[in-house]
């Protein structure tokens, strides 16, 4: 018997003999990501310098990592962690220009936007997606968080944050949808609205995330359910995803983008994003209190 593993649109499949299986095997062919493949387990890092924006570079590899694990049947669980310990994914790209998003626009499914769209693809994965949480995520990465399966947070190291409200937006890649589903709408309006970054134990009492665990344990804990949830026999997870699916957000994406599309091209908007460049966000020093950073701007 073999292990199959896809590797990516621009490549070949690679044929594994089940020797092998529990070896990590690296694989090549994006520019933002590196992927390993482990006895059912795909282990995606994110590695996108210097801050892991959510960018065009890192939204193509994700769309086409995502489309060719989809049809994988060797692949049971997906794990997402960064290279970077201090940022998973900082938010979307604050210099992204309608045409610099056109080729993604032009394959995003109906009714999404390219933002809402990333987080779709990854809540209608087939398999199970788990986020390692060890560091900071704001904005489209606070999002991607949000549309996984699961997710797990390194206490006094990983953050969350929904701080669009700070550059004048709300907002537009799915988060408004995916918080209220998750912590309920007054909460959610809290996260949007305040636009503060919730540490690890926070964001766990108020259902963002599944746990939050030691710094020292998150690796280990993730590992674990990772391979027995992979282990598991053939048909439990399909039958678990099939039982237990992702609610139909549809309309709330278009009342999202919407409310984001209003707001997004307003002169406002365009001055306090330009400013926070120009004081340091998307930069390490700049993003490890952007909030403060966004909010002195404002005032």
């Amino acid at each position: 018997m073999t292990a199959r593993f896809t590797l990516g649109i621009h490549q070949e499949p690679i044929c594994l003999p089940d020797t092998y299986r529990s070896s990590l095997v690296v694989y090549s062919g994006y520019q933002t990501l590196r992927v390993a493949g482990e006895a059912g387990i795909a282990r995606v890092t994110i590695d996108n310098p210097p801050v892991n924006v959510l960018d065009v570079a890192l939204m193509t590899d994700l769309r086409d990592l995502l489309t060719a694990l989809r049809d994988d049947r060797s692949v049971r669980v997906i794990v997402f962690d960064s290279a970077d310990p201090e940022f998973f994914i900082a938010h979307v790209d604050m210099t992204s220009t309608p045409d610099a998003l056109a080729g993604l626009a032009a394959t995003a499914p109906e009714g999404v936007n390219v933002f809402q769209a990333v987080g779709e693809m990854l809540r209608r994965q087939p398999q199970v997606t788990i986020v390692k949480l060890a560091g900071k995520a704001r904005g489209g990465g606070a999002e991607f968080v949000a549309a996984a399966d699961m997710a797990f947070a390194a206490i006094g190291r990983a953050g969350l944050g929904q701080i669009e409200a700070l550059m004048g937006i709300v907002p537009g890649g799915g988060g408004t949808q995916y918080l209220a589903a998750r912590v309920g709408r007054n909460r959610a309006l809290e996260a949007v609205l305040g636009a503060e970054l919730f540490d690890a134990e926070l964001a766990e009492r108020y259902g963002w995330i599944n746990r939050a665990l030691p710094a020292d344990e998150l690796d280990a804990f993730v590992d674990r359910i990772a391979r027995d949830i992979a282990a598991l026999p053939e048909g439990v997870i399909v039958a678990a995803k099939q039982a237990i699916v992702p609610d139909d957000l549809s309309a709330g994406l278009v009342r999202e983008n919407d409310a984001w599309a209003g707001l997004v091209f307003r002169p406002v908007a365009g001055h306090l994003i330009s400013g926070g460049l120009a004081a340091g966000a998307q930069t390490r020093d700049g993003e490890r209190d952007l909030e403060t950073l966004m909010r002195n701007l404002a005032g």
